[in-house]
């Protein structure tokens, strides 16, 4: 069984009947549901999807992460701030999606607070976290809606990122499950 992570019910509308959660939103909610979930099951993998932002923004765009990396905390010696996405279901998600660009991803409680990645969203080191802690692969794939810091919301692309999202999720689900 593959679980379909996502914080919120409408990222979660392309996973069809595969086993879902909406984690909720920002790294807190995302990191307990995440937990508790698998706590009670142990999925073969994990893909966590959902909306982003990114530093260069003209349109949605689709983006897999290589590794999930924490932003709001920068005290190495108590977290790994860096999860790499597992290397199998990767390469699943790079056949499903070979046009997708394939990069870390910065996790950040706010807007605009993430460093050092292109790509930024608010639940995936959460949710990476939380699988790797119950030996469960997982793997990452935002689609973009925004540019990182953008203050005007009537600029974010919502609708349009939600739709890709639900195009993409079943084709990544047949690849995961194919496997």
């Amino acid at each position: 069984m593959i679980l379909v992570v996502a914080a919120t019910a409408e990222e979660l509308a392309g996973a069809g009947g595969t086993a879902t959660l909406a984690c909720g939103v920002g790294p807190v909610e995302a990191a307990a549901r995440t937990a508790a979930a698998l706590e009670q099951e142990r999925p073969a993998g994990l893909l966590h999807v959902g909306i982003a932002g990114g530093r260069t923004f003209s349109e949605p765009e689709v983006v897999i992460g290589s590794e999930a990396v924490y932003c709001d905390a920068d005290d190495p010696r108590w977290i790994e701030l860096r999860l790499p996405a597992d290397p199998q279901l990767l390469a699943r998600v790079r056949r499903a999606l070979p046009e997708a660009r394939v990069e870390p991803i910065g996790t950040s409680a706010r807007v605009g607070g993430s460093s050092g990645c292109e790509v930024e969203a608010m639940e995936g080191y959460a949710v990476l976290r939380a699988a790797a802690i119950y030996g469960v692969p997982a793997v990452e794939v935002r689609v973009l809606a925004n540019a990182v810091g953008e203050p005007d919301r009537s600029r974010w692309r919502f609708d349009e990122a939600k739709a890709e999202l639900q195009r993409v999720v079943p084709l990544v689900l047949r690849e995961l499950v194919r496997a």
